[in-house]
């Protein structure tokens, strides 16, 4: 095998990959209304949309361990990459990390690499495509680590929740601010920021009033747009998903659009409703 992308189930494969030998993805475990699961794609997002909509804490999240990691590198390619979710988000960069030395030590000289997304959902997606034009194009390995982390640098990621629910029970947003934005039907704009954190940029009265701002922003942050892959991840909403793709490119031509429906952790987090963007 040439290559292998592991990558941890915070972000999303598109249907072209799934099911290749090149991709291995390694699951976070789950906590939603007290049952606990792998999140290996399995559970259906509506059912688990009911599951978080039940749960009156805020469900729990555990990053893979090492092994878990090691076990996704340890298939005999040339080339090793893990692509994870954000550092600043998660504990599964320190993992792979964690992962990639022990491969080392027992392959000395292997050529193994794991990028920090500084993202989520289809950020670290469109990081994985990167990996695979690179590696199509035949480039070195050291060629490939160098442009892909250039491209990450580059990404920007935003998202629109419309289910501020999870940020109410983690204690990121209070009762009495969750319900104000409730009855106002307030909804934030959020981007990633360049280390990888969480950030407001803009608030709306209302989801339409919302995605127009949020279009405005990523038309704005943008540049050279023809030369970059449009990703968008929905969670249980995907008439509104190719809203936001129709707005976008009514704005700006891009290379190419992918869509998907968000995986488990991304669920959890984006909520009903919830719309990321990666470009």
């Amino acid at each position: 095998m040439k290559f292998r992308v592991a990558l941890d189930s915070g972000g999303e494969l598109t249907e072209e990959l799934r099911g290749h030998e090149e991709y291995a993805m390694v699951p976070l475990t789950l906590t939603v209304n007290g049952y606990t699961f792998t999140d290996d794609g399995k559970m259906p997002q509506k059912e688990l949309v009911a599951r978080i909509a039940q749960d009156p804490d805020v469900p729990k999240t555990a990053c893979p361990s090492p092994e878990a990691f090691y076990k996704a590198y340890d298939c005999g390619a040339e080339h090793i990459y893990a692509v994870t979710l954000s550092a600043e988000l998660s504990g599964s960069y320190q993992s792979a990390v964690v992962a990639a030395n022990m491969y080392l030590e027992e392959h000395p000289g292997a050529k193994i690499h794991v990028f920090n997304s500084v993202s989520a959902s289809v950020g670290e997606g469109l990081t994985v495509l990167k990996i695979t034009e690179y590696e199509k194009q035949g480039l070195p390995f050291e060629e490939i680590v160098e442009r892909t982390e250039k491209f990450v640098r580059s990404k920007n990621t935003f998202f629109v929740l419309d289910n501020l629910e999870t940020l109410r029970k983690n204690g990121r947003l209070s009762g009495m601010k969750a319900l104000a934005a409730a009855v106002l039907k307030i909804k934030p704009i959020c981007y990633g920021t360049k280390e990888g954190a969480i950030g407001q940029l803009d608030q709306a009265r209302g989801m339409d009033k919302a995605i127009v701002k949020m279009v405005n922003h990523i038309v704005e942050r943008t540049p050279d747009p023809e030369n970059r892959i449009l990703g968008i991840s929905h969670c249980n909403c995907p008439e509104r998903a190719e809203i936001v793709r129709e707005r976008i490119l009514n704005r700006m031509r891009v290379k190419d659009v992918v869509l998907l429906p968000t995986g488990g952790l991304s669920t959890i987090y984006a909520n009903d409703g919830g719309i990321i963007v990666a470009i």
